[in-house]
């Protein structure tokens, strides 16, 4: 560590900044934003200095820095760009006993500007010493990444309950212990979702229970088609937290390594025709385990509302009086179709594009009005209906769809992905020629065939010429 880290406070106090250029601005921004009382001294300045001057908001003296000019600043810049003007204020500002920041200069500075995560009260703060600024900014929009955007307002909001908890939760441990839970707990999961006023209720209760546990909440989450890069931040965030992760077998690799490692897992996954955990049944154990007062994520593939039974977990959450939030995810539609080069839409080939399910919960055929889709002109996106190809290309063929291209994606965006194209009329061929058994997308139209040249007979179609 080659300085020490520190937050100092120059809200209402002086600060220097010799140079009137963009180099001076990109300071002067975030020290007006401290609330520092800056002022400029340099024989030219740019446009947007002059209209903060003219607002009143900086103070500006047109002409070169003179040793006078640093009497009872808190800190100096140099900003000029200009070597024998930074080292002069450098050398100034330490006779001065002021502390100075020459700008790419870490030689002639007393301490580094950081780069600078802030979500309102919290900011986090990157540097690299002044060795290498442009990866401290890389570590800087990692870090962004990850933090909730209303992390900021929690802070501000756990600030206006301190006096009430400070009187009624003894000091030490206990409280320790309380904002622990207030922290991981779902009344701050509420303050991020965006819900202040509700988590003001939920707050005042916790508070005179003197944090007891409470009802938890369940997020209803989508992981995406499988890729763990293609799943959502809001979706990280709220693995990164959860108590309890209800998931699917439709995860893809990787994104359950995103949980927490002391996070319970309950695995509800369900293959074709076998249903170990029925659907009432994992609606028992969400709502169970949010009565304990855990944070739950029932963790999806794809996305909760197409065609993963999420609104029937909602609606079962609150009959139940269970808090619950939907976090949508890239569905497999969109995400194989882009991995394969398929565009769902198209000029000149299709203006629409269908989502339907390939089969029924039963296993009975769907209630699809073939005919109106073949019909239709729309790109067809089929789910799960890999086991039932031959009655799909046979209602397909019988109104008018026999020789429509079509393409097979499975395991989409993950490394063992497969596509096979071909013509409707032969779709059953192709999955039982290649062994496709899925999880696998249908798209049937003429988008169908830009995934490569449509073949007369099955094939594989080589992934490099379909990404």
């Amino acid at each position: 560590m080659r300085q020490f880290p520190i937050f100092f406070a120059v809200q209402d106090r002086p600060v220097l900044i010799a140079g009137g250029g963009e180099a001076a601005v990109r300071k002067l921004r975030l020290l007006l934003k401290a609330g520092a009382r800056v002022t400029v001294v340099a024989p030219d300045a740019n446009d947007e200095i002059l209209d903060l001057v003219e607002a009143g908001d900086v103070d500006w003296q047109a002409r070169p820095l003179v040793a006078e000019d640093l009497a009872g600043a808190a800190l100096a810049y140099g900003a000029t760009g200009i070597d024998a003007v930074d080292r002069q204020v450098s050398d100034a500002a330490r006779k001065a006993g002021v502390p100075v920041n020459v700008v790419d200069r870490p030689e002639l500075s007393d301490f580094i500007t950081p780069a600078i995560i802030e979500r309102d009260a919290i900011t986090v703060a990157v540097s690299s010493g002044g060795t290498a600024p442009v990866l401290a900014r890389g570590v800087k929009a990692a870090i962004e990444r990850l933090l909730h955007p209303n992390l900021g307002r929690l802070a501000l909001f756990a600030e206006r309950f301190r006096g009430a908890v400070k009187a009624v939760v003894p000091a030490g441990r206990a409280r320790l212990r309380f904002w622990d839970k207030f922290f991981d707990g779902p009344i701050a999961a509420r303050v991020l979702a965006g819900d202040e006023a509700g988590a003001a209720e939920d707050m005042l209760s916790y508070v005179n229970r003197r944090g007891r546990a409470e009802d938890g909440i369940v997020h209803i989450v989508g992981a995406g088609p499988g890729a763990a890069d293609l799943m959502t931040l809001r979706g990280q965030r709220l693995l990164e937290q959860a108590d309890v992760i209800v998931h699917d077998r439709l995860i893809g690799d990787g994104i359950l390594d995103l949980a927490r490692r002391d996070a319970d897992r309950i695995d509800v996954g369900k293959t074709p025709g076998h249903h170990p955990v029925p659907q009432d049944k994992i609606n028992d154990i969400l709502i169970a385990q949010a009565r304990q007062g855990k944070r739950v994520v029932r963790l999806k593939g794809g996305d909760p509302f197409v065609f993963g039974r999420g609104g029937e977990e909602l609606q079962a959450l609150t009959a139940a009086g269970i808090r619950a939030e939907v976090v949508p995810g890239i569905t497999a539609a969109t995400a194989c179709a882009a991995a394969t080069g398929i565009p769902l839409t198209h000029r000149g080939h299709a203006s629409a594009v269908t989502f339907v399910t390939g089969h029924k919960g039963d296993g009975d055929a769907p209630d699809v009005d073939w005919a109106a889709l073949a019909h239709s002109g729309a790109t067809l996106a089929i789910y799960m209906g890999v086991g039932g190809a031959a009655r799909l290309s046979g209602d397909l063929s019988r109104h008018g769809l026999a020789d429509t291209p079509v393409a097979v994606i499975e395991n989409g965006t993950r490394p063992e992905q497969r596509v096979f194209t071909g013509r409707v009329h032969g779709l059953d061929a192709l999955v039982r020629a290649n062994g496709i058994t899925g999880p696998a997308l249908i798209v049937i139209g003429d988008v169908a065939a830009l995934a490569g040249v449509v073949p007369a007979d099955v094939r594989q179609v080589p992934l490099a010429a379909a990404v």
